[in-house]
């Protein structure tokens, strides 16, 4: 008897889920993305949104959903891409059948990331039309032609990125100073390309570092243009970051130079940035534009923050005095107090221990009014300037043998030899163990013990450049110091509020209230015995 076979034909589209007789329409989306915010870029964005559009709503089976779209978005990464994201999830909810974009390159330059979705969107079957390139991703050919596809738009992507990081390199080779103006106070991009001073925001950036200067700490500066709802230098807040106001206060370009090749982009698919610790070439411009900060007074504000890591203690201060007044008695500093704060006649600012009634025993140390001080200061000073010869004597000797590091020089270079030496070493030991059976606990051990040497040493050298460092901030304290002596050419009658910021290192009150001032060139004046000590 002869077989007979009968053809039950497929009610369902195993890719689209749909009945294979259904006159249902496919709900169709559209995206559009352009990688910078450029006019002309913006142009092709709008007119994209458009044509997609217009597109798709002419397809009598196709039902229109909307146009998704990313706006100075690069595409070698899919995480920053909302627009994008937001119709992937979308889809995958079941809220699209059909999504249609113009060009491989459009949808992900990564070809990672372009089979990885495509793959997730294939599983609930939704589909992807590359209009370009006529990809239908639901086609058995469809995934090898994205691969392929993707392959391009991803070489392409990192041939563009080396072009720019190429560019870049040149132009820093060339001195030219580029940096993101919207997010950056004080400058604007000026007509020739360069920077331009911001004369509003200058005073601001003045006022940051005055009143760093004057011993407010960068946080406290912070919380007041935070209280005043004073916007940040991106506009979009008025919460001042502690990072930032540090960042304002040591970054160069205050000064009119510029350190370009500060950071580099490690990955050009995942734009992730490094800090240049040598691996690229840096390039100093002297002189680059115009300066808001006197280059003498922004060296000043590095030097103080030199002094203020120095003190071993947390710095809090909010005054020229700040972190300069000791107490003899405790060693804690002195700290403002308001007497009779609610009357406005006999209200006074006083200096006593910040310890004063801290535990069992009571500092014995008086208080002391900022007048006082004051007056202390135009005596020790002219006290000092008297021997003023020899004390810049005494002071350039000093900064020639801080500033003289030939020993920590030849310490760190055997330092840097021996980290390459435990690094090869290192290298060696997980190259034999991959291509020959060893003993895994000797292998630890003998790996362990690299690792362990390799901290160490590294501990070791940033100790030694950090002393360098140091060493060098004081031996320009010095010069500093000298310098600003050589412009006083008498006795002075008044407090100069510049001159104790540059000469005074700390004032020890003993409990007697005299003064014992220790200036930047270490030598002393005891008020008490009015005589100095060098």
């Amino acid at each position: 008897m002869a077989k007979t076979v009968t053809v039950i034909p497929a009610t369902i589209n195993p890719l689209t889920r749909l009945s294979a007789f259904s006159i249902q329409k496919r709900r169709t989306a559209g995206y559009a993305r352009v990688s910078t915010d450029k006019d002309e870029q913006f142009t092709s964005y709008e007119a994209q949104v458009d044509y997609y559009t217009k597109y798709i709503k002419e397809k009598p089976e196709w039902e229109f959903v909307k146009v998704y779209t990313d706006e100075g978005i690069s595409g070698t990464n899919i995480k920053k891409r909302d627009g994008f994201n937001l119709m992937i999830e979308d889809a995958l909810n079941g809220k699209i059948d059909l999504i249609v974009t113009k060009s491989v390159s459009r949808f992900a330059r990564n070809t990672v990331d372009s089979l990885v979705t495509i793959r997730e969107l294939k599983s609930k079957g939704v589909e992807v039309y590359f209009e370009k390139e006529n990809i239908w991703t639901l086609d058995s050919k469809g995934e090898l032609l994205l691969t392929i596809m993707s392959s391009l738009a991803q070489e392409e992507s990192r041939s563009i990125s080396e072009n720019i990081t190429w560019g870049k390199r040149k132009s820093a080779a060339d001195g030219k100073v580029s940096l993101g103006y919207k997010n950056f106070l004080g400058y604007d991009k000026g007509e020739n390309g360069g920077l331009a001073v911001n004369s509003e925001q200058a005073v601001l950036v003045k006022r940051i570092y005055r009143e760093f200067m004057h011993g407010k700490t960068s946080c406290m500066i912070a919380q007041e243009l935070s209280s005043e709802n004073i916007p940040t230098p991106s506009g979009k807040s008025t919460h001042w970051r502690v990072s930032v106001i540090n960042s304002i206060l040591t970054n160069e370009k205050y000064k009119g130079a510029a350190l370009l090749q500060k950071s580099f982009t490690v990955d050009y698919l995942t734009k992730r940035m490094k800090t240049n610790e040598g691996e690229v070439p840096q390039y100093y411009v002297e002189n680059s534009h115009e300066a808001i900060i006197p280059p003498e007074e922004w060296e000043q504000v590095q030097k103080e923050f030199v002094r203020r890591k120095a003190m071993g203690r947390k710095y809090s201060g909010n005054s020229i005095f700040a972190t300069k007044l000791i107490c003899e008695d405790c060693g804690a500093f002195f700290g403002p107090k308001v007497w009779n704060s609610t009357s406005e006649k006999y209200r006074r600012t006083i200096w006593q221990c910040n310890d004063k009634f801290k535990g069992d025993k009571k500092c014995c140390t008086p208080h002391i009014t900022e007048n006082e001080i004051k007056e202390a200061f135009v005596k020790a000073f002219n006290n000092l300037f008297t021997e003023m010869d020899e004390i810049i004597e005494n002071c350039r000797s000093i900064a020639d043998n801080l500033t003289d590091c030939t020993t920590i020089d030849n310490q760190i270079s055997e330092l840097e030899q021996e980290l390459e030496v435990i690094t090869e070493m290192t290298h060696k030991c997980i190259q034999e163990n991959a291509s020959t059976p060893q003993n895994q606990e000797e292998y630890l051990k003998h790996y362990n013990s690299y690792v362990e040497r390799f901290e160490e040493t590294t501990a070791s050298l940033k100790a030694l450049k950090d002393e360098k460092l140091l060493r060098k901030a004081r031996g320009e304290a010095f010069d500093d110091f000298i310098n600003t002596f050589l412009k006083v050419d008498s006795f002075i009658e008044e407090f100069d509020e510049e001159l104790w910021l540059a000469t005074v290192d700390k004032v020890i009150i003993d409990k007697d209230g005299t003064l014992k001032f220790i200036f930047r060139s270490g030598t002393e004046i005891n008020l008490k015995e009015e005589s100095y000590k060098k």
